[in-house]
């Protein structure tokens, strides 16, 4: 999808909804506010959290933006260099974190967000040099922003690119650091986020939501919740899915792996008696379902969670 808004052109393509849900969930939260705000301050940098699903311009709206990228992509042809460049950076940082240099020379740097098994994100920052700028350097990125239409020639571009931020060599790999011990809390959390959403919703699914909690140790199923909230199976199944951006068995199973986690801070419990304790009804899809929603086996959680 094409959006034209004002001068600049902005380009989106979205595979999978759900994801974008998540992380807009995650991005909104107090945790990711916060920490935003601290590395902006501390590094004097951008940061933006972004769905794997979705490539657009990185930074809008965004801290600390570089004043040279926002004159750039001012026209469709630079937009469309920028966001090759976060295709390729995507396709690349899908394990591990990694780093690329656009045609400008300027560097990005993004760290995966996964939670369990999937991929979900990328935190992001960059816009920044890992070294001087030379005239040469300067003389081809100028001649190309003509050639893209970005005017060139008033001085402001070259004032805004030579004034761009340069690292120091160990400030990436300290930055990347940063951002792998951030995304990897961001992971941890994740699945409170969606069970704890702080969106308001209809007084139905809140009921739902509060039953679920209250009962998440027994069998539940979906036609048993509709009963409760005096919904129609099918009605309520639908509104569930749209409020709360997964389906009603994906919920249960999110709020029981979560008392779940709980359990496994007290070492006296086994991991069959917390898969039973908190509704499941085989220990295999517990392990299995755990697994998908953290990332850890439940003994893999529970000794990390020891070595911490």
């Amino acid at each position: 999808m094409k959006t034209i808004n004002g001068k600049n052109t902005i380009f989106e393509v979205t595979a999978d909804p759900s994801k974008n849900d998540l992380v807009a969930h995650l991005a909104s939260a107090k945790l990711y506010q916060q920490y935003s705000r601290s590395f902006n301050e501390m590094t004097g940098l951008p940061l933006t959290l972004r769905s794997a699903e979705s490539w657009r311009l990185p930074y809008q709206g965004c801290r600390n933006g570089n004043r040279f990228c926002a004159a750039m992509t001012q026209k469709s042809a630079a937009c469309a260099a920028c966001l090759r460049t976060q295709e390729t950076l995507s396709a690349v940082a899908e394990r591990e974190p990694k780093t690329i240099t656009c045609p400008s020379g300027l560097m990005e740097i993004a760290v995966p967000v996964r939670v369990g098994d999937r991929l979900v994100g990328f935190l992001q920052t960059g816009q920044v040099f890992r070294k001087s700028p030379t005239e040469a350097q300067f003389g081809r990125v100028a001649k190309q922003a003509a050639d893209w239409g970005v005017e060139s020639s008033s001085g402001d571009l070259r004032t805004a690119y030579f004034n761009t931020r340069v690292l120091t060599s160990k400030e990436p790999e300290a930055i990347t650091n940063l951002l792998s011990v951030f995304a990897h809390h961001l992971s941890l959390v994740s699945n409170q986020v969606v069970i704890q959403q702080a969106n308001p919703e209809p007084p139905m699914i809140a009921r739902a939501k509060q039953f679920i909690r209250a009962h998440q140790g027994e069998k539940l199923s979906l036609t048993q919740v509709a009963k409760v909230v005096n919904a129609s199976s099918f009605y309520f199944c639908k509104m569930f899915r749209k409020v709360a951006g997964i389906n009603f068995t994906d919920y249960v199973s999110r709020v029981r792996i979560e008392k779940a986690k709980n359990l496994t801070l007290n070492p006296n419990l086994r991991i069959s008696e917390i898969a039973y304790e908190v509704g499941f009804q085989s220990l295999t899809h517990f392990n299995r379902v755990f697994k998908k929603i953290t990332g850890d086996s439940p003994t893999e959680y529970r000794t990390r969670l020891a070595v911490a």
